[in-house]
């Protein structure tokens, strides 16, 4: 039997993508995403805080470059991927870090859009306004909206 190495997050992108090009053009472009897991209170009364896990996600080649034109901090984005370890001698001491290698990623929310679509709103005397938003920025408000499993993934 063979074995799986897939990883799916959705989360917020932590900084703009970094990128760089190797030796022969390659572009390679690394970020951190956040999830995060909210809190609750306990029956007892105890609160548990919110629990924000970091991942650093590499990209490669043409999806690295897409990042660098694309990717913005606090985005909401979907990636897939794999998990790799690599590992490195400093000081004398082994040091190990492990990576989410992208193989797919999606935008869900975009802030800046949607910011923006308020604003204009606001300016016009609109409350609601559809005309505001282009398509990519109208299909985050009607994902939140939504019941299920995805139901407050989409709130920061």
């Amino acid at each position: 039997m063979s074995s799986v190495n897939k990883v799916i997050l959705i989360g917020n992108v932590g900084a703009d993508p970094e990128v760089r090009y190797l030796d022969r053009g390659v572009a390679i472009a690394t970020f951190n995403l956040a999830t995060t897991e909210r809190g609750y209170v306990m029956q007892n009364g105890t609160q548990v805080p919110d629990v924000t896990e970091w991942h650093s996600i590499v990209l490669w080649r043409n999806l690295a470059e897409w990042a660098q034109q694309n990717l913005r901090k606090s985005m909401k984005v979907y990636v897939e991927g794999k998990l790799k370890t690599r590992s490195w001698e400093k000081d004398g001491q082994i040091r190990r870090k492990t990576e989410i290698i992208a193989e797919n990623i999606q935008i869900l929310y975009r802030p800046d859009i949607y910011r923006n679509a308020q604003r204009d709103d606001v300016q016009s005397g609109k409350e609601e306004s559809s005309e505001a938003f282009n398509d990519e920025a109208q299909a985050a408000p009607e994902v939140q909206e939504q019941g299920g499993f995805f139901d407050g993934l989409f709130r920061n």
